[in-house]
């Protein structure tokens, strides 16, 4: 089953109320925290939900692994499906937290190439 991995890029200034809500439902409660899910219409709804404060996409196997063992948190023996990573090393995308990724910023959806940015902020 294909994994939808969303990452919280912005902070909590001068946000509606109601993507408040979709970011604690997604358990995107602080910047820099990656949950995990699996991929679904509902879930693929609210990340573009909150495309304006999240980046999102497709992760791969290898680096799922990776965050499991760098920055997984269990609880009660049952491994828990969000992470709390590191600002990335050598900063977002040229164009900052204010621009779509597909206009070179850092916000929406971006595909497999979350991995690249999950690599650089583990």
């Amino acid at each position: 089953m294909e994994r939808l991995a969303i990452i919280r890029i912005r902070g909590t200034d001068d946000v509606n109320y109601k993507m408040v809500d979709t970011m604690k439902m997604l358990k995107l409660l602080k910047k820099h925290v990656c949950v995990v899910y699996d991929k679904n219409p509902v879930i693929l709804g609210m990340a573009k939900k909150c495309k304006d404060y999240v980046t999102y996409g497709e992760i791969d196997d290898e680096t799922y692994k990776m965050l499991v063992d760098k920055r997984g948190i269990k609880k009660d023996d049952k491994l828990m499906n969000y992470f709390h990573l590191q600002p990335p090393k050598g900063g977002f995308e040229k164009r900052g937290l204010k621009a779509a990724y597909a206009m070179k910023g850092a916000l929406g959806y971006r595909g497999a190439k979350v991995n690249d940015l999950i690599k650089k902020m583990l």
